[in-house]
């Protein structure tokens, strides 16, 4: 059975704390930000934790309606209290194993550190889901965490995140680029690259033609 500890509310609240440490976290979403065409009106957060991505996101587009769904209840309660007051921001408790509900079209679907969690198969169907769920010229976002390609690059990755081999999250399930990528082509996305890098953390970002 898949491992995935981010329903308990230790778990997520040692990552909050831990949060705005993340080593070159802010370049990758500096990053995300230049992909959101300005003409966007409706954004999905996918795993929003908190919602520190989507609150950048809005702050850059404030006259936007957002939805944000998480499926831990730490998280979804730090979401609710950031954006209490804020009724632009929907947060909608979801577990991305699941297909992903019926909340309508989006002209970006963003993510952030989240879609690892979910197993490869889950992965390919769940960026199908995006694709279906985007308007014509939406944006799909995803700052992953993504797996290296050699076991000695992994570890000078933990390392450099205060990590070991056996300290790491074993609700990790890590995939490389180039295989996400290729998916995101099949599924038919369209300017689909990898923006930008460290280590294991990568933007992979496409458009609905």
């Amino acid at each position: 059975m898949a491992v995935n500890l981010w329903t308990k509310t230790g778990h997520a609240l040692d990552y909050l704390e831990r949060a705005d440490s993340i080593t070159h976290r802010t370049e990758g979403e500096s990053s995300l930000l230049e992909f959101i065409p300005r003409t966007t009106r409706r954004i999905l957060d996918l795993g929003t934790g908190d919602g520190r991505l989507l609150a950048l996101v809005k702050r850059e587009h404030p006259n936007t309606e957002a939805v944000a769904i998480d499926f831990s209840p730490a998280m979804i309660e730090a979401a609710g209290k950031r954006f209490a007051g804020d009724s632009s921001v929907t947060v909608l408790p979801h577990n991305l194993d699941n297909p992903l509900p019926g909340v309508g079209k989006f002209d970006a679907v963003i993510s952030s550190f989240a879609i690892h969690h979910v197993v490869h198969e889950r992965k390919r169907a769940l960026y199908s889901e995006i694709h279906g769920l985007l308007n014509a010229g939406g944006v799909f976002c995803n700052l992953e965490h993504v797996a290296s390609p050699t076991p000695r690059l992994h570890e000078e990755f933990l390392r450099g995140i205060g990590f070991t081999l056996e300290t790491e999250d074993p609700s990790n399930k890590l995939l490389d680029v180039e295989t996400q990528l290729r998916w995101l082509r099949e599924i038919g996305f369209v300017d689909v690259d990898c923006h930008w890098k460290w280590r294991e953390l990568a933007l992979l970002a496409g458009r609905r033609a």
